[in-house]
């Protein structure tokens, strides 16, 4: 996420201006640390999931206090514990599982937030990958195994990227990886949202519901941005 900060993520946060953000799934805290800079000033809000954060929650809990809201947790634990929130970036456990349900979550918030996920080009797109895999159910889980992807070949292999992660063996099909189940969902919900698509640095896509007037504006803006998609 970190590489959409300047030309995507800022933008849309300074149209929106939103007064809860929340991020799923943190890791070193790159990008977690540009969201607090940009509540810094504000009455606005940062909630951080990820069970398991790779810097100093508790160094940044005492700097911004009550502004900043860890939860360390999977998200699907999380979300129903967050009634309201104007943005959620999401970043997660890179699953069909998880994000089409993490998506459902969200349709229970009035209005629906923007939200914008990395991953929706290869190697995830189409592919799962699960950083637990015993949270997944036995029939969201594809076969799995700690080898690595590699861009033009659809076989794991021990000198691919990301070979210390639990990578789907299959690629395709019903029920895999993080645009398929961003597909999936807005096929099945009647919601009316719109899906705009960043096919760069692996990716990144944006659903928006319209329900506001800053929503409406984002869309407008949106539409006039020559490297970004609508779908």
């Amino acid at each position: 996420m970190k590489y959409f900060w300047e030309g995507y993520i800022h933008p849309i946060l300074r149209l929106l201006r939103p007064r809860h953000i929340v991020e799923i799934g943190s890791a070193q805290g790159w990008n977690t640390h540009n969201l607090l800079r940009y509540i810094s000033f504000s009455r606005r809000r940062l909630t951080i999931i990820d069970p398991s954060p790779m810097f100093d929650v508790q160094a940044v809990q005492e700097q911004h206090g009550e502004r900043f809201q860890p939860i360390l947790d999977i998200s699907l634990n999380a979300l129903p514990k967050i009634e309201h929130c104007d943005v959620v970036l999401i970043d997660g456990d890179h699953n069909w599982y998880t994000v089409y349900n993490e998506l459902q979550l969200l349709t229970k918030m009035d209005p629906f937030p923007v939200v914008l996920f990395h991953d929706v080009e290869w190697p995830y797109a189409r592919r799962d990958m699960y950083y637990f895999p015993e949270t997944i159910p036995d029939p969201f889980r594809h076969k799995y195994a700690h080898l690595g992807v590699k861009r033009g070949q659809s076989q794991l292999t021990q000198d691919g990227m990301n070979a210390s992660f639990c990578n789907a063996i299959s690629e395709g099909g019903p029920r895999n990886g993080v645009l398929t189940a961003v597909e999936d969902f807005l096929h099945q919900t009647e919601l009316p949202l719109s899906y705009y698509h960043v096919a760069k640095q692996y990716g990144l896509g944006i659903i928006v519901a319209g329900a506001t007037s800053r929503q409406r504006r984002l869309i407008e803006y949106l539409n006039k941005q020559p490297t970004i998609e609508r779908r």
